[in-house]
């Protein structure tokens, strides 16, 4: 008799094991298998609007960009001062390239001075820097025809 107490009470608590078991698993697919409600539901599905960002942090991703858009100009600036240091033949005024190139680099940066417009930033500046390339490979090319020039009359007596 007390064997089969034992075997009894040992049957009662795996099987009262594997009722809580069940329950909790039960419980576990119901909770994760579907929404409880509708809002849940397009939480899940819906695409989300991205988290709107306080004013502080606005204002910083802002300051961020036109900080780099601030580097970018100084930069092009300077590349535009350096470049016009090899422009030093007079134009038809007899004013030197250098300082007429100069002038106009200065009004061009001062009318843009205050675009915020960060697509328009960009072109300008991509503009510009192509502007400036294009100009120093042109003098570059003239200087070599010149060299080529003054190396033929010398050769020739």
């Amino acid at each position: 008799m007390a064997a089969n107490v034992q075997k009894f009470r040992t049957l009662s608590i795996s099987m009262n094991h594997c009722l809580k078991s069940r329950l909790l698993l039960h419980h576990y697919r119901l909770l994760h298998h579907g929404p409880d409600t509708v809002e849940e539901l397009l939480d899940r599905h819906v695409v989300k609007k991205e988290k709107s960002l306080d004013d502080d942090e606005n204002e910083r991703l802002t300051r961020q960009r036109l900080t780099s858009s601030r580097r970018e100009a100084l930069s092009l600036y300077r590349d535009i001062l350096r470049g016009t240091r090899f422009f030093m033949w007079p134009n038809s005024q007899g004013i030197l390239w250098r300082d007429v190139l100069r002038e106009n680099a200065r009004k061009e940066f001062e009318e843009a001075r205050f675009e915020r417009d960060p697509e328009v930033i960009t072109r300008l500046l991509i503009g510009g820097h192509d502007a400036v390339q294009a100009a120093l490979d042109k003098v570059v090319e003239k200087q070599k025809q010149e060299i080529e020039k003054q190396r033929r009359n010398s050769n020739t007596p």
